[in-house]
Order: C-alpha cells, then sequence, then structure tokens
C-alpha cells in the first residue's frame, strides 16, 4: 500500500490532525446528560458545538501542483 492514493482532493483546513479528543469528550458529556433520562436523551449536536472543535470543517485543493500531490499521498 505504499504507492496508495486518495480518491479526492480533499484535506482539513486546519492544522489538527484529527477531531479525536473533541469527539470523545461531546460523547462523555452526551452520556453524562442522558444517564438520567435514556428516554429523552439529546441529540449529541445539542450537547456539543461543532465549530469549537479542533478542524473547521474540509477544503478542496489542486492535486497537480507539489503540495498538491504531497497531500494525495496516503
Amino acid at each position: 500500500m505504499s504507492r496508495s492514493k486518495k480518491k479526492t482532493p480533499v484535506t482539513g483546513m486546519t492544522t489538527a490532525r484529527s477531531e479525536k479528543e473533541d469527539k470523545r469528550h461531546a460523547n462523555r458529556i452526551l452520556r453524562r446528560v442522558s444517564k438520567p433520562d435514556p428516554e429523552n436523551a439529546p441529540a449529541l449536536r445539542e450537547v456539543s458545538d461543532v465549530w469549537g472543535m479542533a478542524k473547521d470543517g474540509k477544503v478542496r485543493f489542486d492535486p497537480t501542483d507539489k503540495a498538491g500531490r504531497k497531500l494525495m499521498r496516503k
């Protein structure tokens, strides 16, 4: 798999590698809030703020330039 390439030229908008810690924190809050009454549990988006996480969405890039070719490698 050393020569595998991404199929779509999309990457995260900031330098953060992932949002794993932010998602773990949001799910912990959701479990804590829904523990007393699991039938009326709120949605994950009601408890967490997706705009406050490490990455701010995704952005397309040009796969033909030098930086784009580097980003296309897995």
